[in-house]
């Protein structure tokens, strides 16, 4: 075989690209590294060339919130073409989420994104570089039509038709192991698209179909969060050399396909006279958003609503199952407060262990526990270190969930904290943020708060659960899958046997 110096003999044109992207390294890496910023906020010694990246290991919440144990509560690493800062305390995340939230709110989209950074300034949500005012005008549209108390009113018969139908399937299922991720993923899916599109996209049983829209929607947190040379080295972006823009493009193309029926079908009943509106793709249409704004707002509303439930839904059965006495004690609450066999959204405000349980799965498994990152539209003093503009801000949420000087036992799962307490999830407690904070909130949350409960109540209080034989509760392994959203690393697998 070989070896890689005769393989450059033998294909010039490889050593050509070798040497080209070493160029251009050594010319990113050159201008931050000699850079005289003031006063950066202290973080690890870099390496030659590649900075503090062996230091990150792919970002994870894990080894930054390590990292800040030895550097501080905030703290700064090198890459070689930008700064990334991360505030791992509830007092460095007033400072950034609140102080200094009109100067930290811009935002880098991922380099796999099929639109480019002008585009998505017009059509996103998530991803416009800084508030203008067509996000403002989107993030109010959303809010009015889809999170407002009235629309979410005049939702609530979506959501317990799916959660009813849940409960029958899970009954269908009894004494058989089930993957809750699973069951869990087509319902919070299913409520999504009945809302947006008048209909389900996915059945709760596993046809050809619906796995390809399942793994549409996995696709997009991966190549959005797929690890790109060209995040690191922007010069090298025009090359695409691991393919990750081209397969952004035919991704949203395959689910374009799948849209693109729909908006069709909206747009000739639109065309007809007295069309009522119906669900959220009736008011795109109405209001003459083109093909790119409605796939866009859609793939960013199915994506980010459907993950981050579904993982928090599975976070806290696995939390249940593992911690007997919290179980019996929300069994307790939905027997003592539900008087009919249904639960009803109307119940949710008046069981606190439930809602305790909640907070407490969402202190312990933020679904995005370094949040979205942020980007400084201008550079900045926070805590009297300066944050470089166009750096990277990260906000560690999971490691400020578990901080020991505010939490009492953090790494334990214990509802009863929350009880009593007027602690909420609305950006305001800085010691619990598990939809972030400032303008950059969130806009989903009111929804995901009736999502989750009402699914976790309506499993809890119809079924008794247990681990595959031989498995004790204390085995059960609570390993976490970081991607765009936290998830755990292992499938819950867990047999309902039904309680009524």
């Amino acid at each position: 075989m070989a070896t890689f110096f005769e393989s450059l003999s033998l294909y010039p044109s490889l050593a050509l690209i070798l040497i080209t992207i070493l160029v251009i390294i050594f010319k990113n890496f050159k201008k931050p590294f000699s850079s005289n910023i003031p006063k950066l906020p202290p973080g690890p010694s870099p390496w030659p060339l590649v900075g503090n990246i062996p230091h990150m290991r792919n970002m994870t919440h894990i080894s930054l919130a390590n990292l800040a144990q030895i550097h501080g509560p905030i703290m700064s690493l090198k890459l070689p073409n930008k700064y990334i800062i991360v505030g791992s305390s509830k007092e460095v995340a007033i400072e950034i989420l609140k102080r200094h939230d009109h100067l930290l709110s811009g935002r880098d989209p991922p380099i796999g994104h099929p639109y480019t950074k002008e585009e998505l300034n017009h059509i996103s949500i998530g991803w416009p570089e800084e508030c203008n005012e067509r996000w403002k005008y989107l993030r109010a549209l959303c809010k009015a039509e889809l999170f407002s108390g009235k629309a979410l009113a005049s939702q609530e018969y979506v959501r317990q038709k799916k959660t009813f139908e849940m409960v029958e399937l899970i009954k269908a299922s009894e004494g058989k192991v089930v993957q809750v991720r699973q069951i869990i993923f087509a319902t919070i899916f299913n409520m999504l698209s009945s809302i947006l599109l008048s209909r389900d996209l996915v059945s709760l049983e596993e046809e050809v179909e619906d796995r390809k829209m399942k793994g549409l929607m996995r696709r997009v947190t991966e190549i959005l969060m797929e690890p790109n040379i060209s995040d690191i080295f922007p010069a090298l972006n025009s090359l695409d050399l691991q393919g990750v823009h081209k397969k952004g493009k035919k991704l949203w193309k395959e689910i374009w396909d799948i849209f693109e029926p729909l908006v069709e079908e909206k747009r000739l009943r639109k065309s007809k006279e007295n069309a009522e509106k119906q669900d959220f793709l009736d008011t795109l249409v109405a209001l003459q958003f083109s093909d790119d704004e409605v796939q866009e707002l859609l793939v960013e509303l199915f994506s980010a609503g459907s993950d981050t439930s579904t993982s928090t839904i599975e976070w806290a059965m696995a939390e249940l199952v593992k911690n007997p006495e919290a179980m019996k004690n929300l069994q307790d609450e939905l027997e003592r407060e539900i008087s009919q066999d249904l639960i009803k959204e109307t119940h949710l405000m008046q069981l606190p262990y439930l809602q305790a349980c909640v907070k407490e799965t969402l202190r312990l498994h933020p679904a995005a526990p370094l949040l979205i990152p942020r980007k400084p539209i201008e550079a900045c003093r926070v805590m009297n270190y300066t944050i470089p503009k166009n750096s990277q801000v990260l906000v560690n949420v999971w490691a400020i969930g578990r901080d020991q000087t505010t939490w009492e036992d953090p790494m334990e799962f214990k509802p009863e904290r929350f009880l009593n307490s007027s602690l909420d999830f609305k950006g305001n407690d800085f010691e619990f943020l598990p939809f972030g904070g400032g303008r950059r909130i969130c806009p989903g949350y009111p929804m995901a708060m009736r999502q989750i409960p009402l699914a976790i109540a309506s499993m809890i209080h119809y079924f008794n659960w247990y681990l595959p034989k031989g498995t004790r509760p204390d085995m059960l392994d609570m390993s976490e899958s970081f991607g765009l959203t936290l998830e755990k690393e292992h499938p819950l697998l867990i047999i309902p046997r039904a309680r009524r």
